[in-house]
């Protein structure tokens, strides 16, 4: 799949995925490779995990010795314990200051604790206080969840670029098309989609239309069905 998506800006995957996927990174022109420093258990939404703990999988020298040119490090906060959010917080200090050796840009993900079962208004909280750490910690550019029409809020409190990420695949392509849209509209600097790429019919064409979408301005029904997705 991965070898079917040449012509996205960055694709972001994880330290053990390198070695299955390095030949789309190697040509000249290729995606930037942004690779995940560490693995929480807010991910795990179908275990029913509750404490958000995170646990680094790779330092930023040992990224770069596998070619990244960009690394991301997630952070939840709110976790429902003070010594949980510190040591999430000082993750991610750790790998900015690894960053900062490396000479390598960091996107800090926040991925607000519980984030399934909690209210819009007190997601949206969480999210705008996590981005305002992350970027104080030192991240380059912060990916998060769009909180809809107050999303821009976000963005002004936040001193580097925001990036919107994708989260559950939706039902339709256009309905992705339209998250991005309205996410850029609210301020956002681009997206990080995932499954809504991968698991398009029609992965190529949907990452054409998310690129005319999120760069050009274009509707999102009118690039649908000019790439067939509707």
């Amino acid at each position: 799949m991965v070898a079917r998506l040449g012509g996205a800006d960055a694709i972001l995957t994880s330290p053990g995925m390198v070695s299955h996927v390095q030949s789309v990174f190697s040509r000249r022109g290729a995606p930037a490779l942004i690779l995940r420093l560490n693995w929480g258990t807010q991910y795990a939404t179908q275990w029913n995990y509750s404490e958000s703990r995170s646990v680094p999988m790779i330092s930023v020298s040992q990224a770069v010795a596998l070619g990244a040119d960009i690394v991301l490090a997630g952070m939840s906060i709110k976790t429902g314990s003070e010594a949980v959010d510190a040591e999430n917080v000082a993750q991610v200090a750790r790998c900015v200051a690894e960053k900062r050796e490396a000479g390598i840009p960091i996107v800090g993900e926040v991925y607000p604790a519980g984030h399934e079962d909690v209210a819009p208004e007190e997601r949206h909280e969480q999210i705008s206080i996590g981005c305002r750490i992350v970027a104080e910690l030192g991240a380059d550019l912060v990916k998060t969840f769009y909180t809809g029409e107050r999303f821009r809020e976000i963005v002004n409190s936040t001193p580097v670029p925001v990036l919107a990420l994708g989260s559950r695949k939706l039902p339709k392509e256009v309905d992705a098309l339209e998250l991005a849209a309205s996410a850029v509209g609210a301020g956002a600097r681009g997206v990080v989609f995932g499954r809504n790429v991968i698991q398009s019919s029609q992965p190529e064409k949907f990452l054409e239309a998310l690129q005319e979408v999120v760069k050009n301005g274009a509707e999102p029904r009118v690039a649908a069905e000019r790439h067939g997705l509707v």
